[in-house]
C-alpha cells in the first residue's frame, strides 16, 4: 500500500511545444497597490497548455528606447538566439490563468520600486501588444497527499493563489506569504481547509521565522517554495530537517537581490 502511494504521489514532467506567441492586453486591473492583473489575448494562444501552478511563461517587453518588442530565435537544439545590436528584456512569469474558449491569458505582476516589469504595467493600456514564450513544460504534482505546503513573497503569489484554487475540499494547506503590508494581502479562493500566515516586511518579519513557529499539516505532505534566491536556499535544509521528504519538496528562487532575471531551482 506505501508502495502504490508513493507511485500515486510522483510527480509527472510534460513537455510543451516552444512557440512565441504575439498578444495585445485586453484589461489591466490592480489587485491592491502591489500587484496588477493584466489579461492579455489573441489567436495565438490556440493549443496554449499550463497544467501546473509552478509554469512560468517568459514575457517579452518593449525596448524602453524603440518600443519594439524584440525576442530571440531558437536553434535546432532549441537554444536561443539574441538578435545582434538589440536588446531583448524578458522575465518569467505564472500563468495565472487560461481561458481556452476565449483565447485569454491572466498574468499578475507584482510592483516593485524600478524594473522594465514594473515601468510597463505602470503604463500599459489596452490594446498595448505583448510579447509570450513557453511555457517549456509543467511539472504536475497529484492531489494525492494529506497536505501541502505553499510558502514564497509577492513574487510567488500568483502561483500559491493558483494552486490553492485548485487543491480539493477538506485537504490541509498551510501557506506562508511575505509582504510589504497589509495592503498587499491578496483574498485567495480555494476549498482546501487553509492555515494561512501573512508575513510583512514593514515590521521585520521574515519567511523563515513565520515557518519555525507554524504546524505542517499531518501525514505525507508536499511542500513548494518561491521567493528571493538567498532566502529559500535557507528554507530547503530548514524543511528538510523538519522532516520533509526531499522527494516531495521544490524550493525555487524567483528572483536574486541585485541580479535581473534569476529564476532557478534550489537542489540539495
Amino acid at each position: 500500500m506505501e508502495e502504490l502511494q508513493t507511485i500515486l504521489r510522483q510527480p509527472t514532467r510534460v513537455r510543451h511545444e516552444l512557440k512565441r506567441r504575439s498578444l495585445s492586453v485586453v484589461s489591466v486591473q490592480a489587485l491592491t497597490p502591489h500587484m496588477i492583473r493584466v489579461v492579455v489575448g489573441g489567436e495565438d494562444l490556440a493549443g496554449f497548455r499550463s497544467l501546473s501552478h509552478d509554469d512560468h511563461v517568459k514575457v517579452f517587453f518593449p525596448d524602453p528606447v524603440t518600443g519594439v518588442i524584440n525576442t530571440p530565435e531558437f536553434s535546432g537544439n532549441g537554444a536561443p538566439v539574441f538578435p545582434a545590436g538589440k536588446t531583448v528584456i524578458a522575465r518569467d512569469y505564472t500563468p495565472r490563468a487560461f481561458d481556452a474558449a476565449r483565447n485569454e491569458l491572466t498574468l499578475d505582476f507584482a510592483v516593485h520600486e524600478a524594473g522594465p516589469a514594473t515601468a510597463w504595467t505602470q503604463s500599459v493600456t489596452v490594446g498595448d501588444p505583448l510579447m509570450i514564450g513557453g511555457p517549456k513544460g509543467s511539472t504536475v504534482v497529484p492531489l494525492a497527499f494529506d497536505g501541502y505546503v505553499l510558502i514564497g513573497d509577492d513574487t510567488a503569489l500568483p502561483a500559491i493563489a493558483r494552486r490553492l484554487e485548485e487543491l480539493p475540499a477538506g485537504v490541509k494547506a498551510l501557506v506562508i506569504a511575505e509582504v510589504e503590508d497589509e495592503t498587499a494581502q491578496l483574498t485567495f479562493t480555494t476549498e482546501a481547509d487553509i492555515d494561512l500566515h501573512w508575513v510583512h516586511r514593514t515590521t521585520g518579519e521574515k519567511i523563515e521565522s513565520a515557518l519555525e513557529t507554524a504546524a505542517l499539516p499531518d501525514g505525507d505532505i508536499y511542500v513548494w517554495a518561491a521567493c528571493e534566491g538567498s532566502a529559500a536556499r535557507r528554507l530547503r535544509p530548514h524543511l528538510i530537517a523538519r522532516g520533509v521528504n526531499p522527494k516531495w519538496l521544490k524550493v525555487s528562487a524567483y528572483w536574486q537581490r541585485g541580479t535581473a532575471d534569476t529564476h532557478s531551482t534550489i537542489e540539495d
